[in-house]
């Protein structure tokens, strides 16, 4: 697979990235001044947090980060070390920030493998098995948490319109099922059967009104190939290190805001549960969000998932939520991924050409 690097350096231009950052900080100014709730009285409250918490929820933060690191040097038996590993996981989140939910940061990050010296075949593997590890906490963890808090994963219809509540659950299991379906296939692809994925994609792709995407579907079908190569012969140890790690990543995330709603509303056990299992859902029904990281939808998610449980403070916690979550990658990004990209690229042309 050959990298075009005019093309990748035109997408990833720093006078360009700032766009889609702009577009997502738009929308969350636009909800901002247009909800007439929002007062100098209202910012005032995120004084009354508890710093203990605050200082929590960013050791859980960075505890996070670290655990992709760790993640991504398991992925790759310890061929990437952790400064490498820091600035993947940086430019991945960057990714993932500057692009809807829905789509995600997967395709940039198999470059970012590459660029890094890693092949083809162990990029796509490292990707492919991220995603199905990261979904698979999902597609598992739903139903536990749906269980462990009896009925209490969604916020209560009586608090708000009747249709936005059922609603609500509908996008939930749309997105569950969706996930869930493409889990298992791309499972089964992966693990299983790679050249028999293969062929089906060409078998669908040969009907009338698809055999415009045989092309696509033949290199997608070999990219798996690849992956699957990639990942044949690993100890039980990688299996059982990345699991660990995926669940690690995810809590710590959820946990990251449980301190932060501790930190203005004192909360029981029970209700540290319930916090931390709306958030799976939460989660779950942001994956199709259309807006770039979710900007907006995220936001709009949160006062309806956590009212209850902050009252006046929802706003201001929800500021805090996103300025720990979000917003230092849309600064990371745009600081490291120029001088990224002109690193692994142009100067070694700089030097061929000298």
């Amino acid at each position: 697979m050959d990298i075009d690097k005019k093309k990748i350096f035109k997408v990833l231009d720093p006078n360009r990235i700032w766009i889609p950052i702009l577009l997502g900080l738009g929308i969350v100014f636009y909800l901002f001044y247009s909800d007439p709730n929002i007062t100098a009285d209202n910012l005032h409250l995120i004084f009354d947090a508890k710093l203990s918490s605050v200082l929590v929820a960013f050791l859980v933060l960075l505890a996070r980060d670290a655990g992709y690191a760790y993640r991504i040097r398991v992925l790759s038996d310890h061929e990437l070390n952790w400064s490498k590993s820091i600035v993947i996981i940086i430019l991945w989140e960057f990714s993932s920030a500057v692009t809807p939910s829905v789509v995600g940061g997967t395709a940039v990050a198999v470059f970012i493998f590459m660029a890094e010296g890693i092949n083809v075949g162990k990029s796509l593997a490292y990707v492919m098995l991220t995603a199905i590890m990261d979904n698979l906490f999902f597609v598992i963890a739903a139903p536990l948490v749906m269980l462990f808090t009896h009925g209490l994963i969604f916020p209560e219809v009586s608090a708000m319109d009747i249709q936005y509540g059922s609603s609500l659950q509908f996008f939930f299991f749309l997105s569950y099922a969706l996930i869930a379906v493409y889990t298992l296939i791309m499972s089964y692809a992966l693990f299983v059967r790679p050249r028999a994925f293969k062929w089906f994609l060409l078998k669908m792709t040969s009907l009338k009104y698809l055999k415009k995407w045989k092309e696509k579907a033949n290199q997608y079908g070999d990219e798996i190939i690849l992956a699957s190569s990639g990942l044949k012969g690993k100890a039980t140890s990688y299996w059982v290190k990345i699991s660990a790690a995926t669940v690690f990543i995810w809590s710590a995330r959820y946990l990251m805001l449980n301190s932060l709603v501790e930190a203005y509303h004192t909360l029981t056990i029970s209700e540290h549960m319930v916090v931390f299992s709306r958030q799976v859902i939460m989660w779950i029904v942001m994956l199709i969000s259309p807006t770039p990281g979710s900007s907006g939808t995220a936001e709009y998610f949160f006062n309806q998932f956590f009212y209850e449980y902050l009252g006046d403070y929802t706003f201001v916690s929800s500021i805090f939520w996103r300025l720990m979550s979000y917003y230092p990658y849309l600064i990371l990004g745009a600081i490291f991924l120029p001088r990224w990209v002109r690193s692994k690229f142009f100067k070694k042309d700089k030097k061929a050409t000298s």
